[in-house]
């Protein structure tokens, strides 16, 4: 395991390229110059991108899922918990939910980079059947990892297909695993009583109903939970607040609406949104970017699926 800072990679390292070892997939990125972002239609509740990027690419912002990826061309720079942090191709980078961040390339050659996000509920139910419980917090966000590495290339060689049941269990499996055994016992290992099918049924109606208000006290009536506790044990569950999801939730929809070419100010009222001006601020904050960047880069990059 290592972390590179800003200042810790050599001049020499910044023109290598992913290893063509690491899977023929990886191999095929496209050439396409320019910026741009590539996804996959998430499959649920992962997903895939690719990015392409020349100078600062993401703005500081937090999302609540874990984001894991693999850093392909160039040398991929963000802020990171206090300290400036470098990729070089073939590394692995882990943010964990809710940690603030940036992104963008560290030199004129550009940053090519493919990541996976994964909501916490999903690491946390591979650990659960482990009878471990909590989020693993790898407080290291650049590792050199060749087991970490695989699984990513696993998972992201071939972003133009469906990953599938079967593989995607076991990709949760393997990735929970490896986050796990980089994270900080002092932190993730802390002792939790969770009810996990309360919080869970507190998560759907969040998702399902993420158009309209819902108070702490739904969720209390929903979870039988005093509410201060539910939010302590939300938190730990889902690595961020019930509040904050439920936000996450209505971006999430103002994305597809997007996507679909709605107007903003229809996708920020359809959403739970009181206004676009009011989407905007949160989208910036989540994504980096605004709504209309966020939707020229993926006009840029092209929908895979």
């Amino acid at each position: 395991m290592s972390t590179n800072s800003t200042l810790g990679y050599q001049e020499n390292n910044t023109a290598q390229t992913l290893d063509a070892g690491l899977g023929a997939g990886l191999e095929r990125l496209c050439n396409t110059p320019g910026d741009g972002i590539t996804s996959a239609p998430p499959e649920a509740g992962i997903e895939r991108i690719e990015a392409r990027f020349q100078g600062n690419g993401f703005s500081p912002h937090r999302h609540d899922t874990y984001a894991i990826g693999l850093t392909i061309n160039g040398v991929q720079t963000f802020n990171y918990r206090g300290e400036g942090q470098a990729s070089l191709p073939g590394q692995v980078i882990v943010i964990h939910p809710d940690e603030l961040h940036d992104g963008g390339a560290g030199n004129e050659q550009g940053l090519r980079y493919r990541m996976i996000y994964v909501p916490p509920e999903k690491i946390s139910d591979a650990l659960a059947a482990g009878r471990d419980s909590g989020l693993p917090f790898v407080s290291s966000p650049v590792l050199t990892d060749i087991e970490f590495r695989q699984d990513l290339v696993e998972a992201l060689s071939d972003i133009e297909c469906e990953i599938g049941d079967l593989k995607r269990d076991c990709l949760l499996a393997d990735l929970a695993a490896c986050l796990k055994r980089h994270a900080d016992n002092g932190k993730s290992n802390r002792p939790a009583v969770l009810d996990h099918k309360a919080l869970k049924e507190c998560s759907d109606l969040m998702k399902e109903c993420c158009d309209r208000d819902v108070t702490l006290a739904d969720l209390e009536a929903i979870a039988q939970i005093d509410r201060y506790s539910l939010a302590r044990q939300f938190r730990r569950a889902y690595g961020t607040s019930p509040h904050r999801y439920l936000v996450m939730r209505r971006l999430d929809r103002v994305k597809l609406k997007l996507q679909k070419g709605e107007k903003l100010a229809d996708a920020a009222v359809g959403s739970g949104f009181s206004d676009q001006s009011h989407m905007n601020r949160h989208f910036k904050r989540a994504f980096g970017m605004s709504p209309g960047e966020w939707r020229r880069l993926h006009a840029a990059g092209g929908q895979t699926l």
